[in-house]
């Protein structure tokens, strides 16, 4: 292991404000500070305050010449962060080493810089943090300067009592890091999940925005093009005996001529269009599959009322979170299946239904209830023979089912098992339909002219 890969600053790097440890050590120091003056005052203990006050000293030192040093703004990278928490250790176990060990109640402190740095470290960095803390304590309890009373008497708790307090501390450790770091984890990841998916949704309004831009920029030029069109149409007649000018005026009457094919080639772009904007919902499947038909894998789709009541086919609203969250579970599926995927499109009168299924050996037990979490990350166990690289299961299906809800869409993932077929894998993605939207739908009625955008 090398000092680099020790202490590579990937994902969590500059996390943490060297701001903020400072501050956390000034009321650590204050707080250490007063133990003293009540365990002096108060209690009347005997205890070496030349080397308590050199070890506090030294603390409050570190943070002076922190703030010397850098700005308050600075962030710690990785490997500064570590350094800074293990000085926090060892002067805390110091401390504790010349105040009776594990006798000291405030013992219990050594597991602060540790939950810390589950939180802003590698788990790497925090194990080492973590093993240090533990041999600390272990040290602590048996090799330590007693705590004596004015009188001379040693404060020491009964054997079994340290031993259960060291017990007690080397499990904190262990259980508060790993506690402390799985939270961290799930709300990095998820914030990372909602990310991709805020800037999937922002990508999409933007070509929504663009399209309104190039829109408006064709409604307001037709009017200036015509007017162009008609003076150079009198200019023309006015000057027939110039020329000299006739050609000039023909020119522009040339270009805004172009200028008009060009603006009719943006004319759907130029309307709000009801084609566009609405589809059957064969139509939305069929668009979202489309990138993934053709990566090796029979991918087959079957359209078809639930039923013998010939009941149309839904219009939906061609959104592109539909569309996208569509073609994310298309592809897990491309992804994983053996040689088909199965995609069947039904409705009724109360719900619209998409079952996306594919041979691939269904959905592991272990993450089938996780599934659509980003924490979520292995279909398949790491040592899937045919993809062990594979790291799906996590962001794209968490970004796909969040797009997908926000249409009002529900999903469910299982598996079927079929005699003498392989395990399929099978997301649902359901609507339900009010009974005016699946009349509308039935009634084909035309849809009107297309608005201008305004």
């Amino acid at each position: 292991m090398t000092d680099d890969d020790m202490f590579a600053d990937q994902e969590r790097s500059n996390w943490v404000r060297l701001q903020t440890l400072v501050k956390l050590r000034w009321y650590a120091i204050a707080g250490q500070t007063f133990a003293v003056i009540v365990a002096l005052y108060l209690f009347d203990l005997s205890l070496e305050t030349g080397i308590i006050a050199l070890i506090v000293g030294s603390s409050a030192l570190a943070n002076i010449i922190f703030g010397f040093l850098y700005p308050e703004s600075r962030r710690l990278k990785e490997r500064e962060a570590f350094f800074v928490l293990t000085f926090d250790v060892l002067q805390l176990g110091l401390l504790l080493a010349v105040t009776g060990g594990l006798n000291n109640p405030f013992a219990m402190l050594l597991l602060a810089p540790v939950t810390i740095a589950a939180t802003v470290l590698h788990g790497r960095s925090t194990v080492i943090l973590g093993a240090l803390a533990i041999s600390l304590i272990t040290i602590l309890s048996q090799y330590a300067v007693p705590l004596l009373t004015a009188n001379g008497d040693v404060l020491a708790l009964p054997s079994l009592f340290k031993f259960g307090f060291w017990i007690a501390l080397v499990i904190g450790v262990i259980f508060l890091a790993s506690y402390a770091r799985q939270v961290t984890e799930e709300m990095h990841v998820m914030s990372e999940a909602l990310l991709a998916t805020q800037l999937a949704l922002s990508r999409a309004q933007k070509l929504t925005d663009l399209g309104g831009v190039v829109a408006a920029t064709a409604h307001e030029l037709g009017t200036p093009l015509a007017t162009i069109k008609l003076v150079s149409g009198e200019m023309v007649e006015e000057l027939a005996d110039r020329e000299d000018l006739i050609e000039d005026i023909t020119l522009i009457r040339q270009e805004a001529d172009r200028c008009r094919d060009i603006l009719h080639s943006m004319g759907r772009a130029g309307k709000d269009d009801l084609h566009l904007r609405n589809a059957p919902i064969e139509a939305v499947v069929r668009e979202a599959a489309e990138p993934h038909t053709d990566r090796g894998k029979l991918v087959l789709i079957d359209i078809a009322a639930d039923g013998d009541a010939p009941i149309p086919q839904p219009v939906i609203p061609r959104k592109p979170e539909t569309i996208h969250g569509l073609r994310n579970l298309i592809q897990n599926a491309v992804d994983f299946a053996g040689e088909r995927v199965e995609i069947d499109v039904s409705w009724s009168l109360t719900h619209i239904t998409i079952r996306i299924a594919d041979d691939g050996g269904g959905f592991p037990s272990a993450v089938l209830g996780r599934i659509g979490d980003p924490m979520a990350r292995s279909r398949r166990n790491a040592i899937d023979a045919r993809r062990p690289e594979y790291r799906g299961m996590g962001l794209g299906l968490f970004i796909a089912k969040t797009l997908l809800e926000r249409t009002g869409a529900s999903l469910n993932f299982a598996n079927r098992r079929q005699v003498d077929q392989p395990t399929q894998a099978v997301v649902t993605v359901a609507w339900r339909r009010t009974a005016e939207e699946a009349l509308r739908n039935g009634q084909h009625r035309a849809l009107g002219d297309n608005q201008p955008f305004v």
